[in-house]
């Protein structure tokens, strides 16, 4: 059975930083990339980061870039969010995803976490 579950959520100051953290369990050998998702009431599910299982490729959304950095241990299996310069709008849910396609976009993603809340103050 495939579990994903992420921790590190919390609150941070506007340009503070928090590192999010998905711990993966199970047989996903064949869900080549992994994500970061994050979720506002009222809007889209957005794609936030991703990378590829053997940690040589990422993808980043423009909101991410340059705050943000993706990062796997395969030893570990875990997958890490490094959050830097962190703004109100970054506040939003966030979930770590498996899926099978070079693409933020979440329909290509189908193994979820319950996810992890991140707020970020002024």
């Amino acid at each position: 059975q495939v579990q994903l579950v992420e921790s590190g959520g919390g609150s941070a100051q506007d340009g503070g930083s928090l590192t999010l953290s998905c711990a993966v369990s199970g047989n996903i050998y064949s869900r080549t990339w992994m994500g970061w998702f994050r979720h506002t009431p009222g809007k889209k599910r957005e794609g936030v980061a991703s990378i590829y299982r053997d940690g040589g490729d990422s993808i980043y959304a423009d909101s991410a870039k340059g705050r943000f950095t993706i990062s796997k241990d395969n030893a570990k299996n875990t997958v890490t969010l490094q959050m830097n310069s962190l703004k109100p709008e970054d506040s939003a849910m966030y979930y770590c995803a498996a899926g099978f396609v070079f693409s933020l976009s979440p329909d290509y993603y189908d193994y979820w976490g319950q996810g992890t809340q991140v707020t970020v103050s002024s």
